[in-house]
């Protein structure tokens, strides 16, 4: 899609695409915070965390590669390095070397991080179905589907 009209000058948003836009924005902006604060009051973890351990749980062995697990939650390895060390004091996650390649690391979920995980886990998905999905009907939640898998590899790097 060009980002530009014609002539050069830039496509602006119409009144409906400004209007899908702000609220799209809202979006971003306030459900992280939510979710992050019903976690944080629930169980003591910010959302973050429960990403890298939601993560790490939805795979056959409980482990990922460091920075396959960054790109997966959406972080630089950076971050997830800071993160998965605070997770490794609390016993929720070990990192291992990475077994076809020296230099990398895996990171792998405990059987105490899994524990903190399954009790996480009612809250938060509750707090996600009262934030977004009590709000829609099954349409709605097919047409949210499509719209986010239309969005998402413009996204992905």
């Amino acid at each position: 899609m060009s980002t530009a009209a014609d002539d050069g000058s830039p496509r602006w948003l119409d009144e409906h695409e400004m209007g899908a836009w702000l609220n799209l924005a809202q979006i971003l902006m306030m459900l992280p915070a939510a979710l992050d604060r019903q976690l944080r009051e629930d169980t003591g973890i910010p959302h973050a965390y429960y990403q890298i351990l939601a993560t790490l749980s939805a795979t056959a062995e409980r482990c990922m590669r460091m920075s396959d697990l960054a790109r997966a939650v959406g972080t630089t390895p950076s971050r997830l390095s800071h993160a998965v060390a605070s997770l490794e004091q609390r016993g929720w996650v070990e990192r291992r070397a990475c077994p076809s390649d020296r230099r990398g690391q895996v990171a792998h979920l405990t059987g105490a991080g899994l524990a903190t995980l399954k009790a996480a886990a009612p809250g938060h998905v509750a707090e996600v179905r009262r934030l977004i999905f009590d709000h829609l009907d099954a349409g709605d939640v097919a047409q949210l589907r499509a719209v986010t898998a239309k969005l998402l590899p413009a996204l992905n790097p």
